[in-house]
């Protein structure tokens, strides 16, 4: 947590280099969060709608992105 709290940080550095690799890092954990909370959701039952819903995206797109997992 704490690594997660220094890039978060790190994100507002004045230095475009820090700064832009924190975003990078920071998108990066976002998507494996995400994938996570997307699995943990299948595995409870939820559908691709409900799912889309929550991340404000389209059904369809959320299907497109984590159909792989094998839900």
């Amino acid at each position: 947590m704490a690594e997660a709290t220094a890039v978060a940080a790190a994100a507002s550095s004045k230095d475009p280099h820090v700064g832009l690799a924190a975003v990078a890092a920071l998108r990066a954990l976002q998507e494996s969060l995400e994938e996570l909370q997307v699995g943990n959701a299948r595995a409870q039952g939820w559908s691709w709608a409900q799912i889309a819903g929550v991340l404000q995206v389209s059904k369809q797109a959320v299907h497109k992105k984590y159909r792989r997992l094998g839900y």
